[in-house]
Order: C-alpha cells, then structure tokens, then sequence
C-alpha cells in the first residue's frame, strides 16, 4: 500500500485509547512499504504522544519514511497558505497537500475528513483519503 500518513494516524496507530487505534493498527498491518510523511507531522505526533522516541522508532522499524523537504516548496507551501487561509491549516496539513501533488497514487492517511476534504491537490483536485469512516 502506498500511503502518505498525516499526524492523527500516527498517534491513533500508538495510541490505545485513541478512538481509532484499531483501525490505524489494522492498516498499519497491510502496509508494504513506508509510508511518506514530513518533519511537521513527526513534531506534531511527538508533541501529541508525548514520546519522541516512539515517533523514532516509527522510521528506524519502517513504517515511515521522510519524503518532503519544506525549503524546496516554500513558494507552494506560501500558495496553499493564502487559498486555504480561511480554515487556518498548519503546517503539516499543507506539507501534505503539497505531498499529494507530488505523489499522486498515494493517499492521505488520516482521520481529519473534514479539514482533508475541503483541501485540493493541484487546486482543483480531490485528495484521495484513508480515512476510519470513509467512503471513498
């Protein structure tokens, strides 16, 4: 499965409480390749786990791998900021935006649907979602 994972994965996949553990568990379970992701969603995992070491962990085991370099986007990443003002996206949101564009058979794993499918790759283009309660 080639996926680029979004920070609410991350912590539902370590995270037992989470609301959506199982479901994060269940497709951590079917991937074949590292899922892509960015320094912003890894900071904003950290923060939100607590434990910098487990996010660490999720590189060197091999279910992520960094594949974004934010001063190489700077002009789209400024771009996507002005069209998406109004919802003030942070940062990892549009590193991912602007991941979809760049991979474009990969889905956005998340569990923010609301936020992600208001966003569009390519300005008009749905990003395509694995999300928990999604149907597309």
């Amino acid at each position: 499965m080639k996926g680029i994972a979004d920070t609410g994965f991350l912590v539902a996949f370590a995270n037992a409480r989470d609301a959506h553990h199982s479901w994060a568990v269940g497709l951590a379970e079917q991937v074949t390749e590292p899922l892509l992701t960015c320094e912003a969603v890894l900071a904003e995992a950290a923060f939100h786990l607590a434990d910098v070491g487990l996010v660490l962990e999720m590189i060197s085991e091999g279910l992520l791998a960094l594949s974004f370099d934010m001063e190489d986007h700077l002009p789209q990443l400024a771009s996507l900021a002005r069209r998406y003002r109004d919802r003030q996206p942070d940062l990892a949101d549009l590193c991912l935006i602007r991941m979809s564009e760049m991979y474009p058979h990969h889905r956005v794993i998340t569990v923010d649907a609301a936020d992600f499918g208001v966003y569009r790759r390519n300005k008009r283009e749905v990003i395509p979602l694995l999300v928990p309660t999604s149907k597309r």
